[in-house]
């Protein structure tokens, strides 16, 4: 099948029916609203994504960014001291956003795949959802996928540099592993994910008009 392009999608010219959306989920106009429930998806998703795989994307997020693991708060030695220090937990935050950021580049692909292949059985209930209910239905449908998809780049990125250094440290003291840690990153940055979509859509529901796109304008108009 092919890719989804927001380009394309925003260029479609798609005649949207105006009789309301209970019509449309009965009516001729039913496509239209799956349609429209996936341009929503869509477009928060790359919106979202756009954001997470900028330099620092996950660091600078108000919702995607990763605390440092309880893994690193050290056990009142020498070497837990300095891992309480301010610039040393900055680093190591910047360290594990950025292994969270480079797993979530695999993520992408597989987001926007799942949007595309969805079951919409009921697409005006999402519509007429909360202000990030499209995004709950697409985490249920691929938050699996993704946390599996992700989890074997960041147990990598998680030996490498200053990470590595701190966390074999820690887990010679504590016997944390690699595999404990990297889970504990993987599943904070999947749901990161979905809450910077969600985010999005919520910003595209409170203002339809910005997206240009005539089916969000009509029916997300319409729940409003």
């Amino acid at each position: 099948m092919e890719r989804i392009d927001r380009r394309k999608l925003l260029g479609m010219a798609v005649l949207v029916p105006l009789a309301g959306l209970a019509a449309c989920a009965t009516g001729p106009g039913a496509d239209t609203v799956e349609e429209g429930v996936r341009r929503l998806l869509t477009l928060s998703t790359e919106r979202a994504f756009a954001q997470l795989l900028a330099p620092n994307g996950f660091y600078d997020s108000q919702v995607a960014r990763i605390a440092v693991p309880q893994a690193f708060g050290g056990n009142g030695s020498v070497l837990g001291a300095l891992l309480q220090s301010g610039p040393v937990r900055r680093e190591l935050a910047i360290a594990i956003n950025r292994v969270a950021q480079d797993a979530a580049d695999r993520a992408a692909a597989i987001v926007i795949d799942r949007v595309r292949r969805m079951s919409l059985r009921d697409a005006v209930a999402v519509l007429r959802g909360g202000p990030t209910a499209a995004t709950d239905l697409l985490q249920q449908a691929a938050g699996g996928a993704v946390l599996d998809a992700m989890l074997p780049e960041v147990s990598r990125g998680l030996r490498s540099d200053l990470i590595q250094m701190a966390s074999a440290a820690i887990a010679a003291k504590t016997g944390i592993d690699y595999a404990e840690l990297g889970q504990t990153v993987a599943g904070q940055a999947s749901d990161g994910i979905f809450r910077a979509i969600g985010r999005e859509e919520a910003a595209i529901r409170a203002n339809p008009r910005a997206t240009r796109d005539p089916v969000l304008i009509a029916l997300l108009g319409l729940t409003r």
